[in-house]
């Protein structure tokens, strides 16, 4: 297990654990919850005391079908949440795919930009992050919402996501982006079915062969209520498959992640630390 440091980033000497605040009426699975900024502020403040190491913070939901919002909304969304968060101390980070959005992220506080498109959705992403210097997540994207799960097809998955990864960063590279403020996400669920994901995430270890951190994001996920599903097929509700995104959690930890994305902090944040221990005693 390779354990990364990213610059500007909390270095623990094991995965890090990102908390997931979506201040969206239509997230997938939380949708609503923290759709008022003062409860968003507070949800994420409860992250960091349950173990969140960075705060993710999103106005844009990218589930499945999910139409796009404007860029006025998006700002609304979550620069009051970011600038609160940060002046209390946390390590946020922005999930957006736009460089206006990154940009007055990082004048809010913001010290990672989380770009679920890599750089495609918006060409002047990689610009932005470059002149800013903060580490920039370049996610595996084939396209948005509406049209993602149509793309959904791979002769071998985890050849092809490394392939893709790779033409992504030598783009964002070109564009100035330094090699140190990469990190890569090979984009479970997006443009992906469960046996993709199920392939990726045993793919782990060739896609840290590229040599960058990478930050996995399951929880909650389709596969795993599918995976999950009551005799009649029915899938498991996404709330109720935190303890499935747990074990893939441990795993990811173990095979050299060096962040998860999830939604139930506390639990996973136990999972990272039993995955550290094991490699301290194999060590």
């Amino acid at each position: 297990m390779t354990t990364w440091s990213v610059p500007g980033l909390p270095a623990k000497g094991r995965c890090l654990v990102m908390g997931v605040v979506n201040v969206t009426p239509d997230s997938f699975s939380d949708g609503g919850q923290w759709f008022d900024a003062a409860t968003a502020v507070r949800h994420g403040l409860e992250l960091v005391e349950q173990g969140a190491d960075i705060v993710d913070v999103g106005g844009e939901s990218t589930r499945p079908g999910a139409a796009r919002v404007s860029l006025d909304e998006e700002l609304a969304r979550v620069e009051p949440v970011i600038r609160a968060l940060s002046g209390e101390g946390v390590t946020v980070s922005v999930d957006t795919m736009r460089a206006e959005v990154a940009q007055a992220a990082v004048e809010a506080g913001a010290k990672l930009v989380n770009d679920v498109s890599g750089g495609l959705a918006d060409p002047e992403m990689p610009r932005v992050v470059a002149a800013s210097g903060v580490p920039y997540v370049v996610m595996h994207w084939r396209g948005h919402s509406h049209s993602m799960d149509s793309r959904a097809i791979y002769g071998d998955v985890v050849t092809e996501v490394r392939e893709e990864l790779s033409k992504r960063v030598a783009s964002v590279l070109a564009e100035g982006v330094a090699e140190s403020q990469i990190v890569l996400d090979p984009g479970i669920g997006f443009s992906k079915n469960s046996d993709h994901n199920w392939a990726v995430l045993a793919g782990i270890e060739q896609l840290a062969e590229l040599g960058y951190p990478l930050l996995i994001g399951a929880s909650r996920k389709r596969f795993l209520g599918r995976l999950l599903a009551d005799p009649d097929g029915t899938p498991r509700p996404f709330g109720q498959s935190d303890d499935a995104t747990i074990a893939v959690t441990a795993l990811a930890a173990q095979a050299g992640a060096w962040c998860v994305r999830v939604h139930d902090v506390r639990p996973n944040a136990d999972a990272v630390r039993v995955a550290a221990a094991v490699q301290r005693a194999r060590s």
